[in-house]
């Protein structure tokens, strides 16, 4: 297992995604930095973190040789893996808020970007970015952000998460490698943040609507059960969960 560490770079994806084009990289290889200046989260947002005190790195994931008709599942490994390792460190009140952000305690505490490198139409290989809010305790501005140190109340080593979550992630690619997709998709639907709970959520036009999140499709849609007992798909880009 190859560990990079760095003390600031713009992005640990970009890194890791221009490395990967120039040469060839080795399964499992992970870029870790001290500070990002320009960290990125889902739908172009901006990752924040000070530095040296949260985790901001990227994995280069090999998955060439899998078979894989749904991406969304490289998305449902990498969060089952950090869920994995965070009750391993006895982080309470876990779950997933679709598609990929980790929350403790209702609060998001690791956003995941993950960047697929498409080769021939097929997708050859993944750059899987974590952002951990580790020994954090300030978040100005962002009411919604906790850290593993304010809901423990411990300060962590930092390597010491890294390990724990490239392990965990060996072992549900392994499961992915394997085709058992229902035992992935049924572990991701059990930690689904407000699953069978009345939500409200905010479609592309703005427009704000109720109902029930019932779980999510094969290729990662998110399954709502409307007011008229219908259940409607939506995508990332299709629909915004409000809480």
């Amino acid at each position: 297992m190859f560990i990079v560490k760095l003390n600031a770079i713009d992005s640990t994806n970009s890194y890791l995604r221009k490395l990967s084009a120039e040469e060839i990289v080795q399964d499992y290889m992970t870029v870790i930095a001290k500070e990002q200046t320009n960290g990125r989260g889902q739908m172009g947002t901006v990752w924040s973190s000070q530095s040296a005190k949260n985790l901001t790195f990227s994995v280069f994931k090999d998955v060439s040789q899998f078979d894989l008709e749904h991406p969304f599942y490289i998305s449902i490994v990498t969060s089952l893996a950090l869920l994995k390792t965070l009750q391993f460190f006895s982080i309470s009140r876990l779950s997933i808020k679709w598609p990929n952000d980790i929350l403790s305690e209702d609060k998001k505490i690791c956003g995941i970007l993950i960047e697929n490198v498409i080769k021939q139409n097929n997708i050859n290989a993944s750059i899987i970015g974590v952002g951990l809010n580790v020994n954090q305790t300030e978040f100005k501005n962002l009411p919604k952000a906790s850290s593993l140190k304010i809901i423990s109340g411990k300060v962590f080593d930092l390597d010491e998460i890294v390990h724990v979550i490239l392990k965990n992630l060996k072992h549900y690619f392994l499961l992915l490698k394997k085709g058992h997709y229902d035992i992935l998709k049924n572990d991701y639907e059990t930690y689904l943040f407000r699953k069978n709970k009345p939500s409200t959520f905010k479609d592309e036009e703005g427009v704000v609507f109720s109902g029930f999140i019932k779980g999510i499709s094969m290729s990662g849609n998110l399954q709502v059960l409307l007011e008229d007992a219908i259940i409607k798909e939506f995508d990332l880009k299709e629909i915004q969960l409000l809480y």
